[in-house]
């Protein structure tokens, strides 16, 4: 699908007020798609209808006054230390099945689904370069709702044209500061001499926030569907990494405080992807270098 045959097209997303929605909608109007949002925040833009994945007949009526041509599902619950483990079911499992359920009823036209999971399902895997073959081992319950969701998608693929994401951690402008590098960036915004975090060696693959969006958005068009698909940069960094870069950044050196309470007795130790995958399905891409996205938040006026 170029941009020309992407002109008209209607795009629902879901979560278009989150972090990720802002980004995923740029992306998509510069395609030509007209973008229209669900979520449960409040927005003032006639393109955006309020309505929680609880509620069934909410999205039964939402889909079928848009009556999408393309879904890009981003709504979740996905802070990992969130204490309500309830929440990462009722919302990440059962409201996508209640999402599907409404597409198949009243989505007729609709031409590609796309399901953000997690790379959090692959836990504590002990291999180096984590690809879609390596084996779920979901080492929390945000991890179990997205690995459940995943499986429960499958039961839908004879009647839906679902592809499904793993994105790795990604980051940028907007994101709240209860994420690390946020909480880092904003600490040196701040000037603040000290910062309180929890295991400073944990190792993750850090992607720019615009770099994931300008893959969905290949991803929508290019319409691999059926299949899974990680979203990551192929590079970890350490949080002492980021600690250095940050500094590097702000001009001077924080001190930090290890607090016993931010240290999770289930981390994922290392998460390092590969991109192998996408990059055989939308071509060229990449991700700006981690020093580059950390600047870009620093330099930015958005806390």
């Amino acid at each position: 699908m170029s941009s020309a045959l992407s002109k008209n097209k209607r795009a629902i997303v879901t979560g278009l007020n989150g972090f990720t929605g802002h980004y995923v909608e740029a992306e998509l109007k510069a395609a030509g798609f007209d973008v229209y949002g669900i979520g449960e925040k409040e927005s003032l833009s006639p393109h955006y209808t309020q309505v929680n994945l609880a509620d069934r007949d909410g999205l039964h009526a939402a889909i079928s006054h848009i009556k999408p041509h393309v879904v890009l599902h981003l709504a979740g619950v996905a802070f990992v230390g969130n204490a309500n483990a309830e929440s990462f079911y009722t919302v990440n499992t059962i409201g996508t099945r209640n999402l599907l359920e409404a597409l198949v009823a009243q989505a007729p036209d609709v031409e590609c689904v796309l399901l953000a999971s997690s790379a959090n399902i692959y836990g504590n895997a002990t291999q180096g370069m984590l690809d879609e073959s390596t084996l779920p081992n979901p080492a929390n319950d945000y991890a179990v709702s997205k690995l459940a969701m995943e499986y429960m998608a499958r039961l839908w693929l004879d009647k839906l044209p679902i592809i499904i994401t793993r994105p790795f951690n990604y980051t940028g402008v907007g994101q709240t500061d209860s994420f690390l590098l946020p909480k880092i960036i904003n600490h040196f915004k701040q000037g603040k001499q000290e910062i309180e975090l929890g295991n400073c060696d944990v190792f993750r693959d850090f992607s720019d926030v615009r770099a994931v969006a300008n893959a969905y958005r290949r991803l929508i068009e290019a319409r691999p569907i059926g299949q899974i698909i990680n979203v990551c940069s192929g590079k970890s960094h350490s949080l002492r990494e980021v600690l250095a870069m940050a500094g590097k950044i702000a001009g001077y050196d924080i001190s930090v405080k290890v607090n016993p309470a931010f240290v999770r007795a289930n981390e994922v130790r290392t998460l390092l992807g590969s991109a192998e995958r996408l990059r055989g399905i939308i071509g060229e891409w990449d991700s700006p270098p981690l020093h580059d996205t950390l600047e870009w938040m620093y330099r930015s006026s958005t806390h």
